[in-house]
């Protein structure tokens, strides 16, 4: 039987996509996990990769259609294999992505999408090759859905001495449009700010035993002060899911006013790119080592900058972390990543002077930490209690690794 190779789902705001290149024609022999096609939202550009291993045995999403969310666009099986017509769900114009959550439960109702005019789309490999042999992105015509630039686009473009220099947009006198990811973006802070009542707490946590045990912990398994498992960021992770263990309510998603436990902790984190914000996920860390804890956060952050995360990677997290401690950022007030209920904001490190109780004066250095929750399902005690919580692990650090 053929096995459907389907729509992704990049994120929470993502509802459908369009299918902007196929690497592969009908009939062609496919492996498992071989990238097929190249597809793009309002929010990412990605690549699509095969299920099972066969022959692709039918296409029944051309370039520049644009398909909903884990509807299939080609399947792969045996040779010769048919595959009906009413098999496919397809739409017959592109239209810009509706914000949507990614819920085991139902998702709640999308508003209408924003358009934005006036983008320049191109495929990341175009925009490689682009940079490479210095085209100008804005002269090469675009063939992929949206008018989106392919990497078969660049290769057939061929400069000329004087190229036709395209029009400039029209710019309104109230501004420019949101463009790109920006009206994802946008449509998805709105939501939480409205449908949530967010508070802010912060407090500091002192690092001075942890950044100690940080050296020796390096210095005993002989490991770079980079390596994984020795990164503050995997220590941070590791507090934060001891935590979220002790205060299971924290772990929880809240959507048409009930709350939904989750019974495993899929750990968020915010990585910022040029095109925008994404927040790749680590599943399942709640029985996770250090090292294995480490590596995924690793791998989940450079993928989602390489643009190789795959689809699945993007939505589903329980509790999110964001950092800007290394833009020099203190305390801040993040917005939280709906339906959760809670995420932490992290700021720089700072050195501090303080009084020992022998009243001696000693140099300490301090996280700012800033827990943003949801009031409509957990009250400011408890949630105080769960920052708490952090601090005391970070503070304790040989209890990170018991």
């Amino acid at each position: 039987m053929a096995t459907a190779i389907t729509m992704p789902k990049l994120g929470m705001t993502m509802t459908e996509g369009t299918v902007d290149e196929w690497f592969k024609a009908e009939g062609d022999t496919i492996t498992k996990d071989e990238a097929v096609c190249i597809i793009s939202s309002e929010k990412l550009t990605h690549e699509v990769t095969a299920p099972a291993a066969g022959t692709l045995v039918k296409i029944v999403a051309p370039v520049g259609t644009t398909v909903e969310c884990q509807q299939p666009i080609a399947y792969v099986g045996q040779k010769g294999e048919k595959i009906e017509d009413n098999q496919s769900a397809v739409k017959e114009q592109p239209a810009p992505a509706q914000p949507q959550n990614d819920f085991q439960e139902p998702p709640e109702i999308a508003p209408e999408p924003t358009s934005a005019p006036h983008r320049l789309f191109a495929t990341p490999l175009a925009k490689k090759l682009a940079q490479k042999y210095h085209y100008d992105l804005q002269l090469i015509p675009g063939t992929g859905g949206n008018g989106r630039i392919t990497r078969r686009d660049v290769e057939r473009y061929r400069p000329t001495l004087s190229p036709q220099t395209p029009a400039p947009a029209t710019k309104s006198a109230n501004g420019q449009p949101l463009t790109g990811m920006r009206p994802a973006i946008a449509q998805h802070m709105r939501t939480s700010l409205s449908t949530t009542a967010q508070v802010t707490l912060h407090q500091k946590a002192n690092l001075t035993a942890l950044l100690t045990f940080k050296k020796e912990l390096t210095q005993k398994t002989k490991r770079t002060l980079t390596a994984a498992p020795t990164k503050l960021m995997t220590l941070l992770a590791r507090a934060v899911i001891l935590a979220l263990k002790d205060t299971p309510t924290m772990n929880s998603w809240y959507q048409d006013q009930k709350v939904w436990p989750q019974s495993q902790i899929n750990l968020g984190i915010a990585v910022n790119l040029p095109e925008g914000l994404v927040v790749p996920v680590v599943e399942s860390v709640q029985n996770m080592t250090l090292t294995e804890l480490g590596t995924m956060i690793n791998e989940r952050i450079e993928q989602a900058q390489n643009g190789t995360l795959a689809s699945r990677h993007y939505s589903g997290s329980t509790f999110t972390i964001t950092n800007l401690g290394k833009v020099g950022v203190d305390y801040f007030t993040p917005i939280i990543n709906s339906p959760e209920v809670g995420i932490l904001g992290v700021g720089s490190i700072q050195t501090e002077l303080t009084l020992t109780e022998e009243q001696q004066v000693q140099k300490i250095s301090c996280l700012p930490l800033s827990l943003t929750f949801d009031h409509q399902v957990i009250d400011g005690y408890p949630a105080a209690e769960f920052l708490q919580k952090i601090v005391q692990y970070l503070e304790d650090p040989y209890s990170l690794i018991l």
